[in-house]
């Protein structure tokens, strides 16, 4: 099946023909004639499979012919509501001209409020925003019939469910809902049972698997080493590189290590601007910089058709992003590469998506094994280490002497014991009344005025 053989308007078919869009891939294939039929739709897909596709050619379809309708598409990240509006302004020709508004923070609120002044009907952004807007009374859904919920368990991760919910009661009862998602938990499928009203299913691919084409590699090395292999990965690897890693600080910190050793590279997270997100993203896209460090604001919703290799300087916090990440390569069925530097330390979080890509992979006991005999040895040298302590010689010194002596310290209800002194200072104190005394003495004493002391003579 072609994008041309579907039961869509001309109109559609033509900018569909336009943005070189040929073959649909299986996501696309599988849920776009379902929701052509106007059911609702519940798809999960790898990562790089063309969802985006695959729910905004009916969308656009169901808005040609009703003219008084709207559709929203919500999205986890800023990057990915940019990215599918930017799928949304190729199909959105002249000759369809739907009025549009991207809603996303980061970005001025002026503009936003004159879009939809205009009379949006296609309405792309954040639950954030979203909610902002719907504060201020500055957008209406009561005439939303078409909602699409993107990435819905990246949503959920995020803590996104009370602002949906909210949003969801803004919208009427009687709408198309579809829900695409990479992976599907337990919490995504008590929201399909609430708002999806007998959803058709579609799953395309394995949920815990990378795509099969991206060739997965690790490098076992040591965290003071890491850098300097990465140069050496850089040096030999062509094309751009997507570099993950742990921290806001780490990328920044790479980037500027990276730009004094020559190599063009360039930074994205979460304490960016809008704009300077969109500034590097772009710079990425053409080709002005080879190298992009990225925390995983990136995972998902970078859909850059270039990327030829992904490398984890280091590992995710959560196994599902291992995924994400590997999925920024191999995209629209091309190859692609991921390497996975592993420090001793990721032992454990390596094993863990192991586990999730392979459900049989088990633990190698013989590992376990080793480290804990290691630790034993450890525990028994530091502990022969304190009984030695105990045989040391003290010097006889007097400095080492006064050093080990220790003051008293502690504390006591006893009402004598406030006010007094130490045992030095009372002797100090007595001493010196004594000579204090001895000298009053001799002032005290009675001496007359004409005495003077006589020569001893000798006879």
């Amino acid at each position: 099946m072609k994008f041309i053989d579907l039961e869509i308007e001309n109109k559609l078919k033509k900018s569909i023909n336009l943005a070189d869009f040929i073959d649909p891939t299986p996501i696309q294939s599988k849920s776009i004639p379902i929701s052509l039929m106007g059911r609702d739709i519940l798809a999960t897909a790898q990562t790089g499979t063309g969802k985006t596709l695959a729910f905004t050619i009916p969308m656009i379809n169901k808005l040609i012919k009703d003219k008084q309708a709207m559709a929203l598409i919500i999205c986890p990240t800023r990057e990915l509501a940019t990215q599918v509006m930017q799928t949304v302004l190729k199909l959105n020709v002249r000759e369809i001209g739907i009025g549009n508004a991207l809603l996303i923070g980061g970005e001025s609120m002026q503009k936003q409020l004159k879009k939809l002044k205009r009379k949006a009907r296609i309405i792309v952004g954040t639950p954030g925003r979203i909610n902002d807007h719907l504060k201020r009374k500055s957008l209406d859904l009561s005439k939303v019939n078409y909602l699409v919920l993107d990435e819905t368990d990246r949503m959920l991760d995020m803590g996104f469910t009370p602002q949906i919910e909210m949003i969801l009661k803004f919208i009427p009862k009687e709408h198309q809902t579809l829900l695409f998602s990479a992976t599907l938990p337990n919490n995504i499928l008590k929201i399909s049972q609430k708002y999806l009203i007998n959803p058709e299913r579609v799953s395309i691919g394995s949920l815990s698997k990378p795509i099969e084409k991206i060739k997965q590699e690790t490098f076992e090395i040591t965290q003071d080493k890491k850098y300097h292999e990465l140069i050496n990965q850089l040096v030999e690897r062509t094309g751009s590189i997507l570099v993950f890693v742990k921290t806001k600080h780490g990328a920044d910190k790479i980037v500027k290590r990276l730009k004094y050793d020559g190599h063009k590279a360039d930074a994205i997270h979460g304490n960016l601007r809008q704009s300077k997100r969109d500034r590097v993203i772009n710079g990425f896209r053409n080709g002005n910089s080879r190298i992009l460090i990225a925390t995983d604001v990136a995972a998902r919703g970078l859909d850059i058709p270039l990327i030829q290799h992904v490398i984890n300087y280091d590992l995710p916090q959560v196994p599902e992003d291992y995924i994400h990440r590997v999925g920024r390569t191999g995209r629209a069925g091309k190859e692609g590469s991921a390497l996975t530097f592993l420090t001793p330390n990721d032992r454990s979080m390596w094993n863990s998506i192991s586990k999730l890509i392979n459900h049989n992979f088990k633990i190698p006991e013989n590992s376990q094994k080793k480290n804990f005999k290691k630790n034993k040895k450890i525990s028994n040298k530091n502990k022969n280490f304190r009984n030695k302590k105990k045989f040391f010689k003290k010097k006889n010194n007097k400095k080492s002497s006064l050093k080990n002596k220790k003051k008293a310290f502690g504390y006591t209800n006893n009402p004598k014991y406030f006010n007094q002194k130490s045992n030095r200072e009372n002797k100090n104190q007595e001493f010196k009344k004594k000579k204090f005394k001895n000298k009053k003495r001799f002032k005290n004493m009675k001496r007359s005025k004409n005495f003077s002391f006589k020569r001893f003579k000798k006879k």
